[in-house]
């Protein structure tokens, strides 16, 4: 993305860490979704009592987007409070992600606010996809 919606994308992943609910793990995470069209869909993890039923912040972002209409995705940024460590997305998070293309980036950040950035491809290589399922 231009710079400007780089940025925002990257604030607005980092506010969206801060309206984590997570009693359990102690473990914000947050997650801004650019869509095809210009819009931006932030996320936090939710956790629950009973473990199982907790979303991650990406799949809540994405789940934002779908639920407005949007399905064509251009970037993610993802945030935690990782010290020395790039967060990255868990492995139902990474097929969810799939359900909407390879071609887009996830922008990787650390607690001190750099990043680095991978294609969903390479996250999850030699994936299982939508058109698979017409072979």
């Amino acid at each position: 993305p231009a710079r400007e919606h780089l940025q925002l994308l990257l604030r607005r992943s980092r506010e969206a860490k801060n309206c984590s609910y997570c009693p359990y793990s102690r473990f914000p995470v947050g997650a801004a979704l650019l869509t095809a069209s210009g819009e931006i869909f932030s996320g936090c993890n939710v956790e629950n009592a009973c473990y199982s039923l907790g979303v991650c912040a990406e799949r809540t972002a994405i789940q934002k987007a779908i639920s407005e209409g949007h399905t064509s995705f251009r970037a993610m940024a993802i945030t935690s409070d990782l010290g020395d460590t790039f967060i990255v997305p868990c492995g139902a998070c990474r097929q969810v992600m799939r359900e909407f293309g390879t071609d887009w980036d996830v922008y990787l950040t650390k607690a001190d606010g750099s990043y680095i950035v991978k294609r969903l491809e390479e996250l999850l290589p030699l994936s299982f996809g939508p058109e698979d399922l017409k072979k």
